[in-house]
């Protein structure tokens, strides 16, 4: 039986200021209503499979439950990493799952955020690496090129494995153009996608061979994982201690057994606003437009509107993306360099490549809308029947003013309604709490006051969601 096992991580910089570091590309709805995620979770309902193990990091939890949910995926198996050690050792913990749980599991591995046009060949390839795979070969999805792509590492076909795919001859890194060219010329060589099929035992079995301080470091911490609400939370310390690498250095390229098994799918990692270009529908002038966009004589444009108008006048081959707190306006030939506007964000000690305006919660989302000195103000949504943790600030007062539906909030020892049009108030160093008790969700703008307004002055007493 297959284990989907979905990698869910990822840094969120390629494609800023839309994807950030707590909410990247892969919870973003970039070619559909879906996000990439729920598209990569759809892909999979024709094959018989075991409950989809997915892997993310400590900040992206949420996210992920939340998103898994709204899919209708009811099954899935969320698996935390303390600190990102890379492809190497996420896959060792979903195999060490899957054979505890799903027997002599076929793990297909996959990235949240890639793109597959034609789904039904993709389910061809995946058959076709099953057949390899159970012999006991680890297979590699090598995507048919389309043209000489500089950004993909790329692997050489070796012998020929009846028609499942070929043994890899090698794996090279990312090459200049003219190599590009010449590997797309010579029919020999496919795209590295990242996605892979084989047998639990014999992924273990393989990095154990080359590297067994990995394994070790993964065994510890999945016998001292534990179960929390929707999640399967590693021992922290053993995890850590383990190091870091690829499955493609790490095993892969090392390996004896590396095969190969044909892609062609209309297959895209997204990596880029050009490569979103790419694969987006176009007006007759080569135009990609979301949102309220006008444009006057322009052609080559992908431009981004998420909340008012963007227009454009005489303009070509530019990227143009718009968000409530950030305007990127790129060449289209130099949107690589994207990720050196996000390191400059970090240096300055900025918050725009960490987050949006708009930050998801557990039980809701927050929007900043405004701010100044000893003052913000935010407009919460709390879902139905969810409940925000009770807490204290040291440093802030808060004003509540509910819009729609009805709060239940609770300050100290007394525990009332407010309903629409009325307000409430939160002394500072008061322990308080917020719920929502109706069916529809909670709408108030809260309006904070004081000396500190960072969301770390937050002292949490209790939480549903384990954050204490």
């Amino acid at each position: 039986m297959l284990t989907p096992v979905i990698m869910a991580g990822g840094s969120g910089s390629r494609l800023w200021p839309l994807s950030r570091q707590l909410h990247p590309k892969q919870f973003l709805p970039l070619t559909s209503d879906n996000s990439m995620l729920q598209e990569t979770l759809d892909r999979l309902t024709p094959l018989e499979h075991c409950a989809p193990l997915l892997i993310c990091n400590e900040a992206h939890r949420f996210l992920v439950a939340e998103q898994v949910r709204q899919a209708g995926v009811s099954d899935a198996r969320i698996l935390l990493e303390p600190e990102g050690r890379n492809t190497a050792p996420a896959i060792a913990l979903a195999a060490l799952q899957a054979l505890e749980q799903d027997g002599d599991a076929l793990l297909l591995i996959l990235a949240a955020d890639h793109l597959i046009e034609d789904v039904a060949s993709f389910h061809a390839s995946v058959h076709h690496a099953r057949e390899l795979a159970e012999t006991g070969q680890l297979v590699t999805f090598g995507v048919v090129p389309q043209h000489p792509e500089t950004g993909y590492g790329y692997i050489q076909r070796g012998d020929a494995l009846g028609n499942q795919g070929f043994k890899v001859k090698r794996f090279v890194e990312k090459p200049d153009r003219p190599t590009a060219e010449d590997y797309l010329a010579s029919g020999d060589y496919y795209w590295n996608s990242g996605m892979f099929l084989f047998r639990a035992d014999r992924y273990l079995e393989e990095l154990e061979r080359f590297q067994p301080q990995m394994v070790t470091a993964c065994r510890a911490a999945m016998k001292g994982a534990s179960q929390d609400l929707d999640f399967i939370r590693l021992d922290a310390e053993a995890f850590n201690a383990c190091p870091a690498d690829s499955i493609d250095y790490a095993v892969m390229e090392q390996t004896e057994h590396a095969c190969m098994t044909p892609l062609d799918a209309g297959w895209s990692d997204i990596g880029s606003w050009s490569a979103l270009w790419d694969v987006s529908e176009k007006d007759d002038h080569g135009n990609a437009i979301h949102g309220d966009v006008m444009i006057q004589d322009g052609h080559n444009l992908m431009v981004h509107a998420d909340h008012r108008l963007v227009a454009t006048v005489g303009v070509h081959d530019l990227v143009v993306v718009e968000t409530k707190d950030a305007v990127l306006v790129a060449d289209k030939n130099r949107v690589q360099d994207v990720k050196h506007i996000v390191e400059r964000l970090k240096a300055e000690g900025r918050d725009e490549h960490a987050d949006h305006r708009e930050v998801y919660r557990p039980w809701g989302v927050y929007d900043s809308i405004d701010h100044g000195h000893r003052y913000q103000v935010k407009r919460i949504t709390v879902k139905p029947g969810a409940k925000l943790s009770v807490q204290m600030h040291h440093h802030r007062a808060e004003h509540w003013v509910v819009v729609s539906g009805t709060a239940q909030v609770t300050v100290g020892e007394n525990t009332y309604l407010v309903s629409e049009n009325e307000s409430t108030f939160i002394p500072i160093g008061k322990v308080h709490a917020l719920e929502n008790p109706g069916v529809i969700p909670l709408e108030l703008i809260e309006v904070q006051s004081g000396s500190y307004l960072g969301e770390d002055d937050i002292v949490r007493f209790n939480d549903r969601y384990g954050r204490c």
